[in-house]
């Protein structure tokens, strides 16, 4: 029976985009025992999923891990992370093993001289080619993400105007430059006229209440209104709250990538990075919104504290006009 082991360390979104590779792995080769190594932070996306096996956790201490993956004696290494860290691994574990390519010159191209050879091809594909020797192909059938039942959201806890609907706002995004300012989520909040839920962990549910408050002050005839849920539900509840929604409203963040798992129509917002890096939304009905044609885009192919060029405009002066409201 084949043992196999995947690498991908971090971050929520990343690790979404590797359940396909999982999936296809466990049932395309035969009696595969799947196990998957991550951070301590992200356990919690997979110990969920029936088609891995068994969770490691990356500590404190590479060496310790090591020994820990040395015992198992895996028959094969699939890295889709593909850092010094899974080099070390790699070599340290001596089994035969396949990287993902991560375009680095590609985007270093694109990212300080606007020269496009990045290829038409999604990440997921990607990392599907680095499990190609195992008689891996695309199955088809897009992300997974699993949520455990204690974790899962009746909309029956929620305030009565969001009981029948709404639609699902994931403020929030690891880099500033990847975020609307918050004037713009709140002008984007008053076009969609309908029950907003914002999401989005502890450290913005200051933004959540500055928009709650400016609906509430405005009441604006309760054609919007907005409930505040950013920092009150782990990743799993707001998981289970995107699942749910009517449509999904999110920046280039990994709530993006699970409302694509539960094939969520997507509003997906673009500032600093571009689509073309290969992220976008995975098999499901989206609309980007970004600012085409501006000069210094992309300044990054992960994100800054603030914008380089100091007027953001990358985010600034993107148009909500002709959405599509479900």
């Amino acid at each position: 029976m084949p043992k196999i082991l995947i690498l991908r360390f971090s971050s929520i979104g990343d690790i979404v985009l590797t359940t396909p590779v999982i999936r296809c792995i466990k049932e395309q080769v035969p009696g595969a025992e799947v196990h998957y190594c991550t951070k301590k932070a992200f356990q919690s996306i997979l110990i969920n999923n029936p088609y891995v096996d068994k969770v490691h956790v990356l500590g404190d201490k590479l060496g310790d891990l090591v020994q820990e993956l040395k015992a198992e004696n895996f028959d094969y290494v699939v890295d889709l992370h593909n850092n010094l860290r899974t080099r070390i691994i790699k070599t340290r574990l001596g089994k035969p093993s396949r990287s993902f390519d991560k375009l680095n010159y590609e985007k270093w191209l694109m990212v300080n001289f606007k020269i496009n050879r990045l290829p038409d091809v999604h990440i997921v594909q990607r990392y599907l080619d680095a499990a190609a020797a195992l008689g891996v192909k695309d199955d088809g059938k897009g992300l997974d993400y699993f949520i455990p039942a204690q974790d899962e959201v009746s909309t029956h806890t929620l305030p009565v105007g969001f009981q029948n609907g709404y639609v699902a706002f994931a403020i929030g995004a690891q880099h500033y430059t990847k975020r609307l300012p918050t004037e713009r989520i709140i002008e984007l909040c008053e076009r969609l006229q309908q029950p907003i839920i914002l999401l989005g962990g502890k450290e913005d549910a200051a933004t959540g209440e500055e928009i709650a408050a400016h609906f509430s002050i405005t009441n604006n005839q309760q054609a919007t209104i907005i409930y505040n849920a950013c920092g009150k539900y782990n990743l799993n509840g707001s998981a289970s709250l995107v699942r749910q929604a009517t449509q999904v409203v999110s920046h280039d963040t990994g709530l993006m990538h699970i409302a694509a798992a539960f094939q969520k129509d997507i509003i997906s917002v673009w500032g600093n990075t571009i689509p073309e890096f290969g992220m976008y939304p995975f098999r499901t009905k989206y609309k980007v919104l970004e600012v085409h044609g501006l000069s210094c885009r992309p300044c990054s192919k992960i994100g800054y504290k603030k914008c380089p060029k100091r007027h953001f405009k990358c985010m600034r002066d993107i148009s909500f006009e002709n959405l599509e409201i479900k």
